[in-house]
């Protein structure tokens, strides 16, 4: 089990890369996260697992399974989280109400665990937040109290990047209870620059003063950037520019309850493309040809940052402009005339008008759309995979014009009468090269060389090399048991 010190210090990117490292090898590794809480999903099969565990299986070569990632946590807007279990919402709950669940999440935990184990040679589990959250340990099933019901040893990693490595691992190893740090069978140091002789004498003292083996130092990996992020901790903060940079650019404002931001990693890596990401209190730059309004948990929560940051004034002001608009998801939704939430599944009811830009209405229901979707784009017949994964029904007359056509006969989406407008539940969408380039030619975006997917495999190939060079991996298959 791999664990960490805190939020944050690459975690799920170990276990990435520790996976492709292991597959290569031949060996049949699975990835498993007992409790995650990320607005960044993805689909499995019929239900929903984080996106860090989408990846992970991906970098095990397998299909993504709800088994990886029994219990989820999807935060939103005034009501806590919501909770979803074995990939299926079963309800709702504060922070502190959710204490309550834990007792009886952790038989689903170790059901799925036990079958998803019986496939594989070897099970890399991941942990959630910090190991030494001490305060949360009596019904913990995230971390020690997970690691503790399966006798499983665990390996520490800590974060050099954010300074006080030495402090963390050591703290650590101080307030945790003594059978639980019995379990951590060594530590590694992850996102280390520069010159690693000058951290020997580091690793010394920490494997002096907890009794744990270093298992390796671990260099800081730039490519990471190239694949899917777990939290919108990640995303750029201000008004920044991220991506390959260029003249076409993409403005992205960041709502308070933004999800599956990993819609808009693949025009990030566009050449001659830059995104720019706008945080609260920035307006929308109205240099931008293209405006995205992301993923939303709560779509009616997000809609009112939008107009109390003027960000309603600033969209219907670029596209007066000439400019496009583009909804994923909740931003679809937003887009609309209206929208209503009467049983208060994404927060408190209520209504609200929305920003009009596309002749439509949602309607918030308790079914959840989770599906995996083939087709192509009306207009260019540009052809796509992607997911459905959303609440609520949207309807209306520029549904009549819709974006996109599935092969199985429906069509999805709306587009405005003068094209300039449009929305869609289909996420994933601009992973496949033909869609985004379908997106970028009216912006004056040539065809580019880049192929998204095989880069995304490259560079978990870079990972597992990376990790193989770095990290002590026959070590690692002899502490497993």
């Amino acid at each position: 089990m791999i664990q960490g010190t805190g939020s944050d210090v690459g975690k799920s990117l170990v276990v990435a890369g520790l996976a492709r490292a292991f597959a290569n090898r031949g060996v049949r590794v699975a990835p498993f996260k007992p409790q995650n809480m990320s607005n960044n999903a993805a689909v499995a099969g019929f239900g929903e697992i984080g996106r860090a565990q989408a990846l992970q299986a991906r970098a095990a070569r397998l299909s993504p399974h709800v088994d990886m990632n029994p219990v989820l946590l999807k935060p939103q807007s005034g009501t806590g989280a919501q909770i979803v279990a074995q990939g299926q919402v079963v309800g709702q709950a504060s922070a502190r109400e959710y204490q309550l669940w834990k007792p009886r999440l952790m038989p689903l935990v170790l059901e799925s665990f036990a079958r998803l184990s019986q496939s594989v040679d070897l099970m890399l589990i991941e942990g959630a937040g910090s190991a030494a959250e001490i305060n949360l340990r009596a019904a913990d099933i995230a971390n020690m109290g997970f690691a503790r019901s399966v006798d499983c040893p665990v390996v520490l990693v800590g974060d050099i990047d954010r300074g006080g490595v030495i402090a963390q691992l050591v703290g650590c190893r101080t307030i945790l209870d003594p059978e639980d740090a019995s379990l951590i069978a060594g530590f590694i140091v992850n996102k280390f620059r520069g010159d690693p002789t000058l951290f020997d004498e580091g690793l010394r003292l920490i494997e002096e003063r907890t009794g744990w083996p270093s298992l390796g130092l671990l260099p800081f990996f730039p490519p990471a950037a190239r694949l899917p992020a777990e939290d919108s901790l990640s995303l750029p903060r201000g008004d920044a520019v991220d991506g390959a940079g260029g003249e076409i650019e993409i403005a992205v404002p960041i709502p308070p309850n933004i999800a599956n931001f990993d819609d808009l990693d693949p025009l990030k890596a566009e050449p001659g493309v830059r995104v720019t990401f706008v945080s609260r209190g920035t307006p929308l730059p109205a240099t931008a040809k293209l405006i995205v309004l992301p993923g939303s948990k709560a779509s009616l929560a997000d809609l009112a940052a939008y107009r109390a940051e003027g960000w309603d004034i600033d969209i219907c002001a670029h596209v007066r402009r000439g400019g496009r608009v583009l909804g994923l998801c909740g931003g679809y939704q937003i887009l609309g005339r209206r929208i209503a939430d009467p049983l208060g599944v994404e927060g408190s009811p209520g209504a609200a008008e929305g920003l009009g830009l596309l002749d439509v209405e949602t309607v918030m229901g308790e079914e959840k759309t989770l599906q995996a979707v083939r087709g192509e784009s009306v207009a260019e017949g540009a052809p796509f995979e992607g997911y459905e994964m959303h609440m609520g029904a949207t309807e209306g007359p520029d549904r009549d014009r819709p974006l996109l056509r599935f092969f199985d006969g429906r069509s999805e989406g709306a587009v405005s009468p003068d094209r300039r407008v449009c929305g869609t539940y289909v996420h994933g969408l601009f992973s496949n090269d033909a869609q985004r380039a379908a997106l970028l030619a009216p912006l004056g975006g040539a065809p580019s060389q880049l192929r998204y997917e095989t880069m995304v495999e490259q560079t978990l190939d870079a990972l597992a090399d990376h990790c193989a060079r770095h990290l002590d991996l026959d070590r690692l298959l002899e502490i497993a048991r």
